[in-house]
């Protein structure tokens, strides 16, 4: 079951369905928006998309996942449905990943990396509240 948003970008993306197809293009993506190929661990994928014109990209997976970011010690969990917007560095108007904070799960809506010296990714919510971390806690 998709969701409206990505029935309303499917029509001029690229569509893939092979798991294997699905894991390569998940890391591309995500180099080519200068992004550490970690950031999404996600399992089983069953489908990418990415419309280019609109730079929104959605990932479907099997089942729902928790990752654990051991570097930063960070719970993550990813629906069976992530989507986005790409762009350089930034990834906005996420759907599908939370992060977990002391005792409740925080939806996060943005992940960016404004300074590449610095080596930070920002995580961010919807009400603006962000954390950085090292880009390296990310890496592969």
């Amino acid at each position: 079951m998709s969701s409206q948003i990505t029935e309303n970008h499917r029509e001029n993306a690229e569509v893939f369905t092979d798991p294997a197809i699905c894991m390569q293009k998940s890391q591309q993506l995500l180099e080519e928006i200068n992004m550490p190929k970690g950031l999404l661990p996600l399992d089983d994928l069953i489908e990418i998309g990415h419309n280019n014109q609109t730079g929104f990209v959605w990932l479907k997976q099997k089942k729902a996942k928790e990752h654990r970011f051991k570097k930063i010690g960070k719970l993550v969990w990813y629906d069976t449905e992530v989507t986005g917007f790409l762009e350089d560095r930034r990834m906005k108007k996420l759907t599908g990943v939370k992060s977990k904070e002391v005792l409740i799960w925080i939806t996060i809506s943005d992940i960016s990396i404004q300074d590449p010296e610095f080596q930070k990714i920002t995580f961010a919510t919807p009400t603006g509240i962000s954390k950085a971390f090292p880009v390296t806690a990310f890496a592969e």
